[in-house]
This record gives C-alpha cells, structure tokens and sequence, in this order.
C-alpha cells in the first residue's frame, strides 16, 4: 500500500496562507540551506519550473511519483500560464467546477477524491503520493493521510488558512522526526497512528 504524504508548508500558528491563501510571506525562508534541503530529499516537490530553473530537473524523485492538489492550489500555475505545474509526477487535480484539463498530462478528479485516492494507494510501486494542497481538499482526505510533513515557518499570521479545512476530529500521529535551520524553519514528520 503507497502512502499518501501531506506535505505542506505553514506558519507557527498553523496556517498555510493568509485568510486568502496567499502564502508569499513564508517564501523568504526557502534560502540556500532550505533549498538543498527539498533538492537532496523532496526534489519532486519542487515544481517542474522551478526545478528548472535552480538546475535540478534532472534529479529523479525520491519519494513520490504522483501528486494531487487542489483547484486553488493548482489554480497558482494556470495563473502563470503553467499548465502542468508537476510535469515529472502523474498529476492529478481535485475540482468540481474545472470541467476539462487544460494539460492532457493533468487529470480532474470531478467525484469522489476519496476514491481516487484509495485507488492510487492501492497500485504496485515504492514511490508515495504527494498532497500538494489545499486547506478544502486536506481536511476531505484527512483519513486518507498515512504521513504529515510539515515545513513551518518563523512567522505568526493570527488568523489564515488553516492546515485542514475539516470538521472537529481529534486525531493522534507519531513523531518521526525533526529537522531545524539556521533560519527558523523545522521540518516535522510525523505518521499516522492506526
């Protein structure tokens, strides 16, 4: 069974955007050290434009081979003009009000995202999924999670996105492991408890 890694970035107060989504103020804390970081162990994580653009679109992912966001994540790229954001991953994007994919390397998940989702799990392979984002699609597949990683930041917004947009649900994971920078930033992994 393939995991499914929510791996998302978010504030001290556990947001990833402001009330609007916009993350821009955590993009200062991606300097030198934290990029070699996503290259060394998350390259595929880091969009096909981007990966280009800081010289690494060579690498091979390491961890995942299929990514699913949502509309207002995906929504980023096309806003850019980028259609398919993660062209070295099988991309899927969760929306019920994009009717037809702009990129034929992008598929709609229109109904059940679950489903979908437990399909992917269910294939043959070494390589997980990646939940790009966002809040709505988080909190739809909460139980669908095997493993959180999260990227916070040194920042406090006070009100914002949260990580989940979901109902009330305590719910335990494990601490795997934590990395620090120079700059504030930790990385936390945890996987689910079950």
């Amino acid at each position: 069974m393939r995991k499914l890694t929510y791996f998302i970035a978010c504030s001290i107060d556990g947001f990833i955007g402001d009330p609007s989504g916009d993350a821009t103020a955590m993009y200062p804390f991606v300097d030198a050290e934290f990029l070699e970081f996503l290259k060394t162990e998350h390259p595929e994580t880091v969009s096909t434009p981007g990966r280009r653009a800081l010289g690494f679109d060579d690498l091979p992912n390491r961890r995942f081979d299929t990514v699913i966001q949502g509309r207002s994540s995906y929504d980023l790229a096309l806003k850019d003009g980028i259609t398919s954001p993660y062209a070295h991953l099988r991309q899927y994007v969760a929306s019920r009000t994009l009717t037809e994919s702009p990129d034929p390397q992008v598929e709609i998940v229109a109904d059940d995202v679950v489903g979908k989702v437990r399909e992917l799990k269910a294939e043959d392979g070494e390589l997980g999924i990646y939940l790009c984002g966002g809040s709505q699609l988080a909190g739809a597949l909460f139980d669908e999670i095997d493993e959180l990683v999260i990227k916070t930041y040194p920042i406090v917004y006070g009100s914002g996105m949260p990580m989940f947009g979901s109902d009330f649900a305590v719910t335990e994971f494990i601490h795997e492991e934590v990395r620090a920078f120079r700059n504030g930033a930790v990385v936390r992994t945890y996987s689910r408890k079950r």
